[in-house]
């Protein structure tokens, strides 16, 4: 009993953390990270909005958002090179899409099959990028619109939104001295 109550005093010690908060982010750090996160999505949703707008297809997800705080906001994190913002991506959505196709009449099997396929496999490829989650996710239970891209959803809206992006990381994230994107390609 004695053991019992030691591992489970452990356990509740690992929930405290084990250093304090992060440092204060300068104010040019924060610019920067503004003006490219502004440019990358106002990209995305320009195209979303002006030149896709009386098709059927999107190029704007939700896990855009999520990279664009790493591959703008925290350019130094293995999670924000270009391999894990594009590998990420990619991998996720056909697992998504997939899972969608074979699973779609228990969503919520799809849902949790294709979330934690997505993190598995991009543990395996090393191109593990948190948005990849949302992504297979949105594969399957986002719109119809979604849903009736099929594959193509890979394509675009995910590979072409993710490469402008990373197009838009490279040029912003290397205009200031201070800053250097990436760390690493591959």
């Amino acid at each position: 009993m004695k053991k019992v109550k030691q591992d489970s005093e452990n356990y509740l010690a690992k929930m405290r953390g084990v250093s304090k908060s992060p440092p204060v982010v300068s104010p040019s750090e924060i610019f920067w990270s503004w003006i490219g996160a502004f440019i990358g999505i106002g990209a995305v949703s320009y195209i979303n909005y002006n030149l896709l707008n009386d098709t059927d297809s999107i190029m704007v997800i939700g896990s855009f958002g999520a990279s664009a705080v790493l591959i703008y906001g925290a350019i130094k994190s293995p999670l924000a090179q270009p391999r894990n913002l594009i590998g990420g991506h990619i991998i996720s959505a056909i697992i998504g899409v997939a899972c969608y196709k074979l699973f779609s009449d228990y969503m919520w099997f799809a849902s949790a099959v294709a979330v934690a396929t997505a993190i598995g496999t991009m543990h395996a490829t090393k191109t593990l990028h948190p948005p990849g989650g949302a992504t297979a996710l949105i594969a399957v239970v986002g719109s119809s619109e979604v849903h009736n891209l099929g594959f193509l959803y890979v394509f675009i809206p995910v590979g072409a939104g993710a490469i402008i992006m990373l197009v838009v990381a490279l040029l912003a994230n290397n205009i200031p001295n201070t800053r250097r994107y990436p760390e690493f390609w591959i």
